[in-house]
């Protein structure tokens, strides 16, 4: 792609008219097309109207008219985040043929500065896994782009499987529940900042968790990261949980005289690098930790004992609980695919569902549909709601000495698919055990590229307190 890799001098280059638009547009469609057709970690691919937009932008540059920050930039959304008359299924069948008739506030924040949304990513259905490996029935499975004999991670595999693979300026937008930025970010090598919850809005997304959900940016370095974050925040008038505080100029904390971090401390978390965490994920990640020490940083030992311990199963159970109740409009009749109707309500619902949901979709609604019953609710539930504020107040306390946490994203190396399906759905859960704490919590959190081991990436997570993504950026920048 010309050698323009890079978001920052691409977006100098649309401006500058050094680079055309349309063509630029035109060969990174052609490029996504190959790398679909080997790793599946596109959806739907929206050539024609991605060249559409950027023969407009570049009508608009040569008549000197005023365009946005982010004239020209392409964009890959999570198929879970709604683009206007886009097929948006969150992996799903059951969700074949909707075309929203509006934008998610997030991609509609990103199309006024001009932005092309090039297509939508390939996901687990509706997030509900860690390894991308439960896409909806019909679905082809992402492949990780160092080895496509193992996993991108989930949910937001593909995004983060095109933004590591592709040669051309990209970024995507992803979404978390319980670590969908984070974790495949790890797994393929690049950084996935999930924010603060409610410094983006959700309106537009398609639920899981709507106490957990999400949106957050996939990218190739921090500068994108970054500049993404100061469009997509803010406050929402259409969606209740949005924050409304000043929005930040992330990207100030990446310039020269914010690169300092001799003046930070981060605690890490000492039963993060214990028992289940491979060994070759444990050195590099304390390789890291030492290159932020050789920085200055002045890092130290910290214990999170009820977030290692109770986080997965206070999770799990609030979020399958969420699930189902989000999911129970898909129906078959106002929303979801359409069978013949046939039977009572009942019979046609269950027809309906059993048809078009997967595996673990069915396993997450029967769990959450369970937890939440007269006479288990109180038991579950809200045993589970009581427990989240204690992991909360967990975090608080050591944010009050530390401006960073520090984990690995993920336990191990990226696995083979043979690998996995060994694993019990338990097993598969506690693929989790980093990542469900600070998204419990609402806090934010980045995956920070940690290095190689015999060809597979590992990932370092730096978990900040509530609205300090400038504190991430600023230490993560200080690593490379």
């Amino acid at each position: 792609m010309e050698g323009i890799t890079r978001v920052k001098q691409y977006l100098e280059f649309v401006r500058n008219e050094t680079v055309s638009v349309e063509e630029y547009t035109a060969r990174a469609i052609d490029e996504s097309r190959k790398i679909n057709s080997e790793h599946n970690y596109f959806n739907i691919i929206t050539e024609s109207s991605s060249l559409e937009q950027a023969r407009e932008i570049d009508k608009k540059i040569k008549a000197n008219k005023k365009v946005g920050k982010l004239a020209g930039l392409l964009v890959s959304v999570k198929d879970c985040i709604s683009v206007k008359g886009v097929e948006s299924r969150a992996g799903s069948r059951i969700l074949d043929n909707y075309r929203p008739l509006f934008d998610a506030t997030a991609v509609a924040r990103l199309r006024k500065e001009d932005a092309i949304i090039i297509g939508k990513t390939s996901q687990d259905e509706f997030g509900f896994g860690s390894f991308n490996a439960n896409v909806g029935v019909d679905f082809k499975i992402p492949l990780n782009p160092f080895d496509r004999e193992r996993v991108t991670g989930g949910s937001s595999g593909g995004s983060c499987g095109i933004t590591q693979k592709a040669s051309f300026a990209h970024v995507s937008l992803g979404e978390s529940t319980g670590g969908s930025i984070v974790a495949p970010a790890a797994f393929c090598s690049v950084y996935g900042l999930c924010p603060t919850y409610g410094r983006v809005s959700r309106y537009g997304m398609m639920d899981y968790g709507s106490s957990l959900d999400k949106i957050g940016p996939i990218t190739k370095d921090l500068y994108e990261s970054a500049l993404i974050m100061e469009i997509i925040s803010g406050y929402d008038a259409n969606e209740s949980t949005t924050l409304n505080v000043p929005n930040e100029e992330h990207s100030k904390y990446l310039e020269n005289g914010n690169r300092k971090i001799r003046d930070m401390k981060v605690g890490v978390v000492k039963e993060a690098f214990g028992a289940g965490v491979s060994e070759e994920v444990r050195n590099l990640v304390w390789e890291n930790i030492t290159e932020l020490q050789n920085q200055g940083v002045e890092a130290e030992e910290v214990s999170l004992p009820l977030t290692m311990q109770y986080s997965i199963p206070a999770y799990y159970l609030l979020a399958v609980s969420e699930a189902s109740t989000n999911l129970a409009m898909y129906c078959g009749m106002r929303y979801g695919k359409h069978e013949k109707l046939e039977g009572n309500f009942n019979e046609y619902f269950s027809e309906v569902r059993s048809r078009n949901f997967g595996a673990e979709a069915k396993r997450r609604i029967i769990l959450g549909t369970f937890a939440r019953m007269s006479g288990y609710r109180d038991a579950y539930y809200i045993r589970a709601a009581k427990v989240r504020t204690l992991i909360i107040n967990e975090y608080k306390r050591l944010f009050k000495k530390f401006d960073a946490l520090v984990t690995p994203t993920m336990p191990i190396l990226p696995p083979k698919f043979a690998e996995i399906e060994k694993l019990t759905p338990l097993q598969n859960y506690m693929m989790d055990i980093m990542t469900v704490g600070p998204n419990l919590a609402g806090m934010p959190h980045l995956n920070v590229p940690a290095g190689f081991e015999n060809g597979l990436p590992v990932g370092m997570l730096l978990v900040g307190d509530h609205l300090q993504e400038g504190k991430l950026l600023r230490l993560a920048n200080g690593i490379y």
